[in-house]
């Protein structure tokens, strides 16, 4: 490298971070991490029409959530401080003067009125307007008119954006790690406004400044800005700065159909894409993977694999293994396609490594408000035997209410095919068997129950089923002695009783 490896996350806060946001902040993080460099986020406020309260908290608590925290930011290690653009806006008033002064930008005086009747009187001609080279000479613009007039109209008061001034008939040749050589003919591009006549910079200006004085080593980003990378480039050679590498990553695509994903598409098919829930202005809330009760590593491992591969057949990753394997040059050109179930199926991985206990303290917070006190032991127990049919930890009670609760019917289905007309008296002598066991550990009671079936010659389908089916109310659930050993001798009988009463 042939300087330290700087990359930036660059979000603006006009609303909750989108998952194709939280991959692009997560390929910066393991490309700083491989090469030893520095990940910082800084906050690209200078749109403030579009500004929203709490989306720069909300996407600093995103990172840390994830376990992907920039290293430098708001508050955080300002070596380059400030990290919110707003705050750095006295500065790029300076950078627009240096173009103008070189003959690289100009002052523009038209008004929106006017260049939108402009452009409707073009497209009523079948044509399409660009305010660039063919036609800047003819528009109210400070290269139509002497120096001293530009001046004199600004001092005046008269309203003016500042527009970068496309040089004409070249062709920039441009590398980009992931999708190699890429020409642009400057002749179709337009003269982009630089500054605004609020006193603010557009994204353009500020990026490319702040890019610079930050010491921005890459530039990785969504395929969203390719179409802004001869103009970014054009600028570096502007300014006579060196030019970061660039790195546009393809879009995550919708499960189904074309196109970019999208919040409806999450909606529309049940799936969150923003990483925190989020509340709408209007009251609404939009889901979110870490209240959905995703994990977060399960997050990051199957947004690494959307659009990069590491070569192999390996799709479980952890975060040091992602950084250790990761590079540029194998992210995909094409776009990757979510796939909802993948994403449950990383979850479902995931969850069944993590910690028994952990897991129980939080299904014991579910018992208490339904009123239930059972040993933290048992309930660590008892998660481990449920958890693997388990993807969130939201499943767990209705996987083992039965541990707690003594079903209050019997599944239909199983009623019809299990309980035949010899089955309460055999299910009498079993509850006799057990209320005559003394140790009650699961491997006794299975030892007893099935040295009794033996000596009566009673096949095992006539037994399990329907002694499963007293105890839970149907014929699911883990080992049948593990059920009976935590549920306790008096309310295994008791259970056993009542089916047969009933049924």
């Amino acid at each position: 490298m042939s300087r330290p490896v700087r990359v930036r996350f660059a979000p603006s806060p006009t609303g909750p971070l989108h998952i194709g946001g939280v991959r692009t902040a997560l390929f910066n993080y393991l490309f700083a991490k491989k090469h030893g460099g520095t990940f910082y986020l800084r906050v690209e406020d200078t749109d403030q029409n579009r500004f929203v309260p709490g989306a720069e908290e909300y996407i600093v608590e995103a990172l840390n959530w994830l376990g992907i925290p920039f290293d430098e930011g708001v508050g955080k290690n300002e070596k380059f401080g400030p990290y919110r653009q707003s705050e750095r806006k006295e500065m790029y008033q300076q950078y627009a003067q240096q173009l103008i002064d070189s003959g690289w930008a100009y002052y523009a005086f038209d008004t929106a009125e006017a260049l939108d009747e402009l452009r409707k009187q073009l497209e009523a001609e079948g044509k399409t307007f660009i305010y660039n080279h063919a036609n800047r000479g003819t528009l109210d613009n400070s290269l139509k008119i002497t120096a001293e007039a530009t001046q004199e109209r600004i001092a005046n008061g008269a309203e003016y954006v500042i527009r970068f001034k496309t040089p004409v008939g070249e062709t920039l040749h441009l590398n980009d790690i992931i999708r190699g050589d890429i020409k642009f003919d400057t002749s179709l591009l337009d003269d982009k406004v630089l500054f605004k006549s609020d006193g603010m910079p557009t994204y353009h200006l500020a990026n490319i400044v702040d890019d610079h004085l930050m010491e921005t080593s890459h530039v990785i980003r969504g395929e969203e800005w390719l179409p802004s990378m001869p103009l970014h480039e054009l600028l570096y050679k502007a300014f006579g700065w060196e030019a970061p590498k660039f790195a546009h990553l393809p879009l995550i695509l919708k499960p189904v159909g074309n196109g970019k994903l999208s919040k409806r598409d999450g909606d529309k098919l049940g799936f969150p894409v923003f990483p925190l829930e989020w509340k709408n202005a209007d009251g609404t809330s939009s889901m979110g993977y870490r209240e959905q009760g995703f994990l977060p590593d399960a997050v990051i491992n199957f947004l690494a694999l959307l659009g990069w591969n590491p070569g192999t057949d390996q799709e479980l990753f952890t975060l040091d293994e992602l950084v250790q394997l990761f590079d540029l040059e194998r992210v995909h050109k094409a776009g990757a396609k979510f796939d909802p179930d993948k994403n449950k199926w990383f979850n479902h991985q995931y969850f069944q490594r993590e910690d028994n206990a952990v897991l129980a303290k939080g299904l014991s917070h579910t018992l208490i408000e339904k009123g239930i006190n059972k040993p933290i032991e048992d309930v660590t127990r008892i998660v481990g035997l449920v958890k693997e049919r388990a993807t969130f930890a939201s499943e767990l009670w209705n996987l083992s209410d039965y541990f707690f609760v003594a079903p209050e019917s019997f599944e239909e289905k199983a009623v019809a095919k299990q309980w035949k007309p010899d089955t309460a008296e055999i299910l009498k002598e079993v509850a006799d068997v057990l209320l005559n066991t003394l140790d009650f550990s699961s491997a006794n009671t299975e030892s007893v129950v099935k040295a009794w079936i033996e000596q009566k010659g009673i096949g095992m389908g006539k037994v399990m089923p329907p002694l499963r089916l007293s105890l839970v109310g149907d014929l699911k659930g883990p080992h049948l002695f593990d059920i009976i050993e935590l549920i306790g001798k008096d309310e295994t009988l008791k259970r056993i009783h009542k089916a047969v009463d009933t049924l």
